[in-house]
């Protein structure tokens, strides 16, 4: 591989939506439909204001800019809930459905693989976490007719561990958060590799069952979010208090000019586009204006295979404990720090054994059990869970439709509680018959 002289951009969009569990009290006896959302939060309701703030509107933005400069290109990672709201809520699911497919048509557009359901599934269960990878590549090519070869974990979740699995399954690349404790003061900006490391018999057997390839890559290289620049834009940018507001599009190329590196790797959320910064803060100019600045400023772009592809790794990314590009620890605390979450995620791992035997049954009853389960591992609901205070809490209480954590922590519950006890139902009617 040889190194490209240019220096070109990663943009990466993480598109998710979570579904919102719905209310559900102690008292509570049984639930039609365990995600209309709570009072005040439904899913459809907040689907659709954010797909007239960003996903509508963003996504058309994107289209016409892959249209008019061949030389832009994009990364995205959708997640399997937020592909399934597409589908259920379809006035306006479908035509942000159909813009995507439109992009991917255009060849300057790359889809990722992560967990189905945007799980923390790793965590708990290896099992799970291959099989929800296996369920969204599936997904990706089903509505797009691209299999996806580089993998973005749930919340740029990573560590040493997590990277062997991912390789050994055969992906061609991992994206992660590029953090300085890890970096040792060196520059995001570069192509790195993953650290091997021995992979136990069963995980290993796990990843080979679910290879996506017969051949594997000697390593499995990895590109690191360059969050001081990402984060100019996803949170920064309408900050009238920060010293560098307004942020011109001039000025961003000229940061971006002056960066070390051949690639800066730009990761944000999807939303940061029009919901998290406001149509009213220019966030919609800058993105317009952003192809043609860069271009002027010989900065080209590239998708995360192509910068895999031309650009020689310098060193390896050793991360023994696992990272994340949430908080200002960087680690996983978002989800699995307190006492509460610690609770959530150990009645996950139960409830993950006692479906285990029935995963592959035909019988409807059990399916939509399996797959309200796998809606219930979905991150955010651990998320508001969080206990942390200052800049970090209010981040927390900010995507919250709870007054509290242990408000979201007992609706969880209580809602698990029901689920479990609609699988129990349905294993004694099933042994019924067969006795």
């Amino acid at each position: 591989m040889k190194n490209n002289n240019q220096k070109s951009v990663c943009l990466y969009f993480q598109v998710h939506q979570p579904y919102r569990l719905s209310e559900c009290s102690f008292f509570c006896d049984q639930i039609d439909d365990f995600f209309i959302g709570p009072k005040g939060y439904k899913n459809e309701d907040i689907f659709n204001k954010v797909a007239d703030k960003c996903y509508l509107p963003a996504t058309s933005l994107l289209l016409d800019l892959v249209k008019k400069y061949p030389d832009f290109k994009i990364a995205f990672s959708l997640s399997g809930v937020f592909l399934e709201q597409c589908e259920q809520y379809s006035k306006k699911g479908s035509k942000i459905i159909k813009l995507f497919q439109k992009l991917a048509k255009t060849g300057q557009v790359e889809f990722l693989a992560e967990t189905y359901y945007h799980s923390l599934a790793f965590l708990y269960s290896k099992f799970e976490f291959a099989e929800q990878i296996k369920l969204h590549q599936k997904k990706i090519k089903k509505l797009f007719g691209i299999t996806p070869k580089i993998f973005r974990n749930t919340e740029l979740i990573y560590s040493n561990q997590i990277a062997e699995f991912i390789r050994q399954m055969g992906f061609k690349g991992m994206l992660a958060e590029g953090w300085d404790t890890h970096l040792k003061m060196k520059s995001p900006n570069h192509l790195r590799i993953a650290k091997k490391i021995f992979l136990e018999e069963k995980k290993f057997k796990i990843a080979e069952k679910y290879r996506i390839r017969k051949k594997i890559e000697e390593e499995l290289p990895v590109l690191l979010k360059n969050y001081k620049l990402s984060d100019d834009i996803a949170f920064r940018f309408s900050n009238t208090s920060w010293n560098e507001h307004p942020l011109f599009i001039e000025k961003f190329a000229h940061w971006l000019t002056h960066a070390e590196g051949e690639t800066i790797n730009l990761f944000m959320d999807y939303e940061t586009i029009g919901e998290h910064q406001w149509e009213e803060t220019g966030i919609f100019d800058f993105f317009k204006a952003l192809p043609k600045e860069l271009k002027n400023n010989n900065i080209g772009f590239h998708t995360p295979s192509e910068a895999i592809k031309k650009l020689k790794p310098i060193d390896e990314y050793d991360v023994h404990n696992y990272l994340s590009w949430a908080d200002s620890e960087r680690d996983i605390s978002a989800w699995a720090e307190n006492d509460i979450q610690k609770s959530a995620l150990e009645e996950l791992l139960n409830m993950e054994k006692a479906l285990n035997p029935y995963l592959k049954s035909r019988k409807p009853e059990i399916k939509k059990i399996i797959d309200n389960f796998r809606k219930m591992q979905t991150s955010d609901h651990l998320y508001y869970m969080c206990t942390k205070y200052w800049n970090d809490g209010d981040v927390h209480k900010y995507f919250s439709p709870y007054e509290s954590p242990y408000e979201a922590y007992i609706n969880f519950m209580n809602n698990l509680r029901l689920l479990k006890k609609n699988l129990e139902k349905n294993i004694n009617l099933k042994n019924k018959k067969n006795a």
